[in-house]
């Protein structure tokens, strides 16, 4: 749907970073049929944004620097991004940029929560976010991996006033009744050098023919398709993309 009101709290733009942004261009156009072309701004160095069907979908850009890890960055509407910063961080969030102005499109800040995840803040101005959403090919959901599942739900519960749906292995959040995400405690084969991490969920027509598609096009499928076993559990993927960055696909039953 178009989105027409962004509400502080909620997730409000994906945002890919990575080595080739026309390759980028290449494989997401061919999954999700998302068209994009850089700002010919010089000073958003080269940043594009993904449209689907006239609408503002994602983002890509080129990484900041060598040591930068390909990677989807979860942003977080605010209405007072000085204010919503403070109070990430006197709950044990450390800020790494900003608040800063974007032009007049808005403020950013980027910080990691209390388990390490990476995510943005973002105070819009001439620019909301997300421009459509819970569409096929348009951002759905969120999936946070921790290795502190409590812990994590009670820092975004505390500075964003989330709901959490309590259980043991995978908590959902949202705001009032509308659920945007769920949290999971990463499993302990993973890697200790592989920290918590967002990853952002699209809604496709069909997970099967999406994940192939994907797989066509230089991806890897990591998990998946598979069935979540829940009531009125979704079918999913994840996928890697051809540069290294990590989402899911989902479709509902």
């Amino acid at each position: 749907m178009k989105v027409t009101e962004i509400i502080p709290g909620s997730p409000c733009w994906a945002q890919l970073s990575v080595r080739d942004v026309p390759a980028a261009l290449d494989f997401y156009g061919g999954l999700f049929g998302w068209r994009g072309e850089p700002d010919p701004d010089p000073q958003f160095g080269g940043y594009t944004i993904f449209s689907y069907d006239g609408a503002a979908a994602a983002a890509v850009a080129p990484l900041m620097n060598p040591q930068q890890p390909v990677m989807w960055l979860l942003s977080i509407a605010t209405a007072d991004i000085e204010a919503t910063s403070e109070a990430a961080k006197a709950a044990g969030a450390t800020l790494w940029m900003g608040p800063m102005d974007v032009a007049d499109r808005g403020k950013w800040a980027l910080l990691n929560d209390p388990t390490g995840a990476p995510f943005a803040l973002w105070q819009g101005g001439s620019f909301a976010g997300f421009g459509v959403v819970n569409e096929p090919n348009s951002f759905g959901w969120a999936d946070l991996s921790t290795r502190d599942k409590d812990g994590a739900t009670a820092f975004y519960a505390g500075v964003f006033g989330w709901r959490v749906w309590p259980d043991e292995n995978y908590a959902m959040v949202g705001l009032g009744e509308d659920m945007f995400g769920g949290v999971m405690k990463l499993d302990p084969s993973v890697p200790p050098e592989v920290p918590s991490h967002w990853a952002p969920y699209f809604l496709v027509a069909d997970v099967d023919a999406s994940a192939a598609t994907a797989a066509r096009l230089g991806g890897e499928v990591l998990h998946g398709p598979t069935d979540v076993q829940m009531e009125n559990g979704p079918r999913i993927a994840v996928i890697r993309d051809p540069q290294g960055g990590t989402f899911g696909i989902f479709a509902p039953r």
